[in-house]
This record gives C-alpha cells, structure tokens and sequence, in this order.
C-alpha cells in the first residue's frame, strides 16, 4: 500500500494481521525486501508486520532537498504509518541507518515503541566508542557528502566500487534499483542530512545521548566491515531498561540476508519475552 506522510508518499507492506505488530526498518541501500525471510518466521508466530521503504528508498517518495532525509522527517514517517494504521505500539526491528532511525523513535517516543532490536548500528552515542577503528571503517561517509563525487564513484563500471565496499549479498538487485533516475541522489541524501559534520574529527559526533527506556536488543555480527563491535556494546551504557546483546559468527554486515535463520529465531526469541 501506499501512505502519504507530510506530502512524501511511502510504500508500505503490511500483513495486517491481529497479532502484535513489528515494524521492519531497512538501512542504505536497501528497500523492506531485506526482511523477506524474517517476515514468514514473525507472521507464523501471529506478528503482524509492518515494513515500509524509508523516503528515498524502492518505491516511496524522493523528496528534492537534503534536510528532508533527516532523522526527524524518518521518525514523523514511523509515527504516522502506526498513527495510519492504527497502531498503538510495534517492536521496532531496524539494520544499518534503519537501526538509527528505530533508536531515535525508542528514544524520542518510548510510549510507541514496545521493543527494540538494532542490527549492525548501535545507539547513535556509542558511535563515539568505536574510537579511531570506528572512524577507518567510516571513511565512506565523509565521500559520501560530496555530491557528484560519491555518485560517479559508486555507480561507475556498472557499480563495482559499490558492489566491491559494499559487499551486497543482493548487489544485481541494489544496482538495477539504483540506476533509476535521482533514486542514488536520493539514496546518498540520508547520509547528508544524518552524518553531522564533525563526526569525522572528534566525540561526542553532536550526539545527545539520551537513554532508551524500552527493551533493547542489540546485535552484531563479526565479519561486519562498516561497524565495530564496540560500537554495537558500549550502548548498553545509554540503556535505561533490558539490554542483551548477541554476537553472529561468520556473516557480514547484512544480517538479514546473511544469517537468515538464525535472525528470524533470535526475534522470535526476544520478542516472545515479556516487554515493559
């Protein structure tokens, strides 16, 4: 379906189902069929389950200018799927920028949230913590603001340089995806807005680290070349309710699509236990 939020249309699959709901949050470059495996696992187990394409991603909207791919603007987009479809109160489930966006709705609106899971991209604050490792696997942020540059580096050569950094288990996909008209643009666009400047020089990033009163669960997995693992733990410090945390042995950045199995039963596991 498609929901219209603040002018900005957003595709949004949801399988409408009477069980608790979960909100499924993609990250760069992906759309919500990273989730196409854990979506059979959550609705099963009687979830219903919502997964929107964030702005700027697979079918929604791609709004002209930077500052509307701001954390805010993806939060307001969160709040009024739910307020659309009548959801009071999701588990949050998020990778990569989608695991940011889930922080800052834990974060700024606890009462809609009544868990949160974050794949790879540990609360934003804890970003500091990853230390100067933390900044060598981010280098591609800083070219990442430069427009013109990051694209022509990342789409040449019939995207080798994405498919080569990334490491995308579904990089024919990502690139036919990307090749549309503006939709790189609007893709990179996140990373303008989010990524505040000094992130690249010294802590705290312009990060206020408020504390997430939900349930939390935090994953990582170890062969992860864009995040560190302390990113991903030093954010038990910025928990206020139940924090646990898991290690995945042997896959990449893209837990969904890496691990799949063993994801889907690790939701199954956290979201079977009672929340606060």
């Amino acid at each position: 379906m498609r929901i219209d939020i603040d002018g900005t249309s957003l595709e949004v699959l949801d399988t409408r189902g009477d069980g608790p709901a979960v909100l499924l949050l993609h990250g760069f470059p992906d759309t919500h069929a990273l989730w196409r495996r854990q979506i059979p696992f959550l609705t099963v187990a009687g979830h219903r389950v919502i997964a929107p394409d964030l702005r700027g991603f697979g079918g929604s909207g791609r709004p002209r200018t930077v500052p509307e791919y701001g954390l805010a603007h993806h939060v307001r987009d969160q709040l009024g799927i739910l307020d659309r479809l009548g959801v009071e109160r999701a588990h949050v489930v998020g990778h990569d920028w989608g695991a940011t966006v889930a922080w800052r709705l834990a974060t700024a609106h606890p009462e809609r949230v009544a868990s949160l899971t974050a794949l790879s991209a540990g609360h934003p604050a804890a970003f500091a913590a990853g230390g100067s490792a933390q900044r060598e696997k981010s280098w591609y942020m800083l070219l990442f603001q430069f427009p013109a540059v990051a694209e022509r580096w990342l789409a040449e050569d019939d995207f080798r340089n994405l498919r080569e950094w990334s490491g995308h288990p579904d990089a024919d996909e990502v690139a036919a995806r990307l090749r549309e008209p503006e939709a790189l643009r609007a893709a990179l666009a996140l990373y303008r807005a989010a990524v505040p400047p000094d992130v690249f020089v010294s802590p705290p990033y312009g990060v206020t680290p408020v504390p997430a009163t939900v349930p939390v669960l935090g994953v990582w997995s170890s062969g992860d070349t864009l995040l560190t693992e302390r990113a991903m733990t030093a954010s038990a410090t910025h928990v206020a309710g139940p924090w646990q945390y898991r290690r995945i042995e042997g896959c990449g950045h893209w837990i969904p699509l890496d691990a799949a199995d063993r994801l889907g039963l690790l939701l199954l596991g956290f979201l079977g236990t009672p929340v606060g």
